[in-house]
């Protein structure tokens, strides 16, 4: 039959039932797989520290939780180290020019119709995912109607501003660079890092965002999410996808944007890493009374 000769071939369905689905709340495989990283980063980067003659060797400051600057076991150990000062403290900033990049650029990012600079209903839903992961970073790491939420749950755990309750309100300082202006010492709570939240956090973001876009878009993908519809029913996310899967497929088609994405993810990884090695120990993270027992205001409220 002529017709059926002439027509093209059409691409086996992904959504069949040999594909993996996995539930709408629980992580994909290929997703636990990248997850893991975070974790096999922080303790290899604990267990290098202590089998590292140099890293042992070198003198640590508690108070400033690295290694004491005049004599740093790596250039990587100095706070004023470029990558730190650059990158890292402009982390965020890094993240969303990334992803803004990625998803104006990338074919991926228009639906179905390329879509230009317009702003199709995946780069909106994009958009606000972004704003979300934004709020949160915020709200942890910068402010959270006061104190951000790191301060609060050092506080909260027993911490102080210590060496400054001589000079009057000084003691009962809710931030750390309050405490630190003040001449204290911000100890003996259960301090989180926020290099590492903010590292973490990045790197996940841009993981999903981006990682899925190309694995999806280059048809590399041999899984999928199920999603919950308005009516309480359970499909395929192909199904409900703007773009059919592997529109581009043939090649990894990662673009500049893309491997713009990958450097900073890696880079943050690198970071991540190098954070384990030389910065906040394992035993500055697990919580434990202040020595100082007098009760802290914030957890009186």
């Amino acid at each position: 039959m002529p017709d059926a000769a002439s027509a093209p071939a059409k691409r086996p369905s992904r959504t069949s039932a040999s594909t993996p689905r996995t539930p709408p709340f629980l992580p994909t495989p290929l997703e636990r797989l990248a997850l893991g990283l975070f974790p096999l980063l922080l303790v290899f980067g604990t267990v290098f520290s202590i089998l590292s003659p140099e890293t042992r060797a070198a003198p640590y400051d508690h108070a400033t939780q690295s290694h004491a600057q005049s004599q740093p076991p790596s250039y990587f150990a100095r706070k004023s180290n470029v990558f730190n000062i650059v990158f890292v403290k402009r982390g965020w900033g890094w993240t969303t020019f990334a992803f803004v990049f990625f998803l104006f650029t990338h074919p991926s990012g228009g639906g179905g119709g390329g879509g230009g600079f317009d702003l199709t209903p995946r780069r909106f839903r994009a958009g606000l995912r972004w704003a979300l992961v934004t709020a949160w970073w915020f709200f942890v790491t910068q402010w959270c109607f006061g104190a951000p939420i790191i301060d609060r749950g050092f506080r909260w755990t027993g911490g102080r501003c210590e060496r400054a309750h001589h000079a009057g309100a000084a003691g009962e300082t809710i931030t750390a660079v309050a405490c630190k202006a003040a001449g204290g010492r911000w100890a003996g709570g259960h301090d989180i890092s926020g290099h590492v939240f903010l590292l973490v956090l990045a790197t996940a973001f841009l993981m999903n965002e981006v990682g899925w876009s190309v694995l999806r878009w280059s048809g590399l993908r041999d899984e999928e999410r199920c999603v919950i519809m308005p009516d309480g029913a359970l499909k395929s996310a192909n199904v409900e996808a703007d773009a059919p899967v592997a529109q581009g497929e043939g090649s990894l088609s990662l673009g500049p944007a893309g491997k713009m994405a990958v450097a900073v993810a890696g880079l943050n990884l690198w970071m991540l890493l190098m954070t384990a090695i030389y910065f906040h120990t394992w035993f500055e993270k697990v919580p434990r009374p202040s020595r100082n027992p007098r009760p802290s205001p914030l957890a009186s409220r």
